[in-house]
C-alpha cells in the first residue's frame, strides 16, 4: 500500500489547521503538587470551566477565566502551557455551576468559533473535553466497582479499594473517501452515503470504528463493505483528527474501490451514491447536496479530492 504525502496540506485543510498550534502538555509536572498549586494561584493562569461535558461560551467564543474566578469545587485538570500561560480545565458537577442550563453547550456549539478564528484554542479545547467526557463516563472501578480518585492532574483515575489505575480512553475510528475510476480524470467518482435520520440532502464520507485485532486499512475495507457493499483495494493514509465526541480519534484515508457496486445495509446507511467532481460541485452549489464543512476531517477529505471548497455545508 502507498502512503500519501500530506506535508503540503498542513495549512490548507481545516482539520489540520486545528492541530497546528499544539500546547505543551507539561506531562512531567502532573505529579508535582507544589508546582500545580503555584500555577493555579498565578493570576495569569486561565481556566476553562466544564459542566459535566459542556462549556459556556461568551458570544460564541470559548470563555477562559482566571483561577480566582473559577468555582471552588471541581476536578482540576492540567492542560498545559501556551505562550507562557498555563491552562487548566475545571470539571464541575452540573448542579454546582452558575448560569441557566441552556447557556451550556457541547463542543459542537463552538465549532463555528474554531473555524472562524479560534483555531489556536482547538487543541486545548479538545484536550479538556476529551478528559471531561472520560471523567463523566468513568464513575467506578471496572474491576471491583470501587470509588475512583483523580490523580496526575486529572489524567489518571485510581481505585481506592483495589488500587487499579484507569487511563483516558481514545477509540480509533476510520473515515474514508472512497473513489472509483482513473485518478484525476473527469470520470473519477467519489462514494458518499447518508443516514435515515439526517435531513434531506445531507451526505458525507463513510466512517466506522476499528475492531480489536484489526488494522486501520482492514477496518476501512470492512466498514465500506458492511455499510454499502463496495469492495475496496488500495488504502492510503490521509491524516487524523482528535474527535472527543465523546472519545474518538478519527483516522482519515483515501480508498480505491475495485468495483462501483453498491448494496447498502439499510441499517447504518440509508442510501449511497457516486458523484463526479462536476456533479458534486454543481449539486452543492444548488443546495441539492449538503456535505460536511468547517473543521471536520470529512470536509478535508472532500476538499482534497474535489480540489476546492464546496458551497453550503453543515
Amino acid at each position: 500500500m502507498t502512503t500519501q504525502d500530506t506535508s503540503d496540506r498542513s495549512t490548507s485543510l481545516p482539520h489540520l489547521a486545528l492541530s497546528a498550534h499544539a500546547h505543551n502538555r507539561e506531562g512531567m509536572l502532573r505529579t508535582d503538587d507544589d508546582w500545580l498549586a503555584a500555577r493555579w494561584a498565578d493570576p495569569t493562569t486561565k481556566v476553562l470551566v466544564v459542566s459535566g461535558t459542556l462549556i459556556r461560551p461568551v458570544e460564541g467564543a470559548v470563555s477562559w477565566v482566571a483561577s480566582a474566578d473559577a468555582p471552588d469545587d471541581g476536578v482540576r485538570v492540567l492542560l498545559g502551557e501556551r505562550d507562557g500561560v498555563t491552562r487548566f480545565a475545571l470539571l464541575c458537577d452540573p448542579t454546582t455551576v452558575p448560569g441557566e442550563p441552556e447557556e451550556w453547550v457541547s463542543l459542537r456549539g463552538v465549532f463555528r468559533h474554531l473555524a472562524e478564528g479560534g483555531r489556536d484554542e482547538a487543541p486545548l479545547l479538545f484536550h479538556a473535553i476529551g478528559l471531561a467526557e472520560w471523567h463523566w463516563a468513568t464513575k467506578f472501578c471496572p474491576r471491583c466497582g470501587g470509588k475512583l480518585e483523580s490523580r496526575h492532574a486529572g489524567h489518571e483515575l485510581v481505585c481506592t479499594s483495589c488500587g487499579k489505575p484507569q487511563f483516558p480512553r481514545t477509540d480509533p475510528a476510520v473515515i474514508m473517501a472512497v473513489t472509483f475510476g482513473e485518478p484525476g480524470s473527469p470520470d473519477e467518482r467519489i462514494l458518499l452515503g447518508r443516514q435515515s435520520l439526517w435531513p434531506a440532502g445531507r451526505w458525507s464520507t463513510l466512517a466506522g470504528f476499528v475492531e480489536p485485532g484489526e488494522t486501520f486499512e482492514d477496518a476501512v475495507r470492512r466498514e465500506v463493505m458492511e455499510e454499502v457493499g463496495t469492495p475496496v483495494g488500495e488504502v492510503a493514509y490521509f491524516g487524523n483528527q482528535p474527535w472527543p465526541l465523546p472519545a474518538s480519534l478519527m483516522v482519515g484515508f483515501m480508498a480505491r474501490a475495485t468495483s462501483d457496486r453498491i448494496d447498502v445495509d439499510g441499517a447504518e446507511i440509508e442510501e449511497a451514491r457516486w458523484f463526479t467532481r462536476e456533479q458534486l460541485i454543481a449539486d452543492a452549489a444548488a443546495g441539492r447536496v449538503v456535505v460536511p464543512q468547517s473543521v471536520s476531517i470529512s470536509s478535508s477529505l472532500l476538499e482534497h479530492w474535489v480540489g476546492q471548497s464546496l458551497a453550503g455545508g453543515w
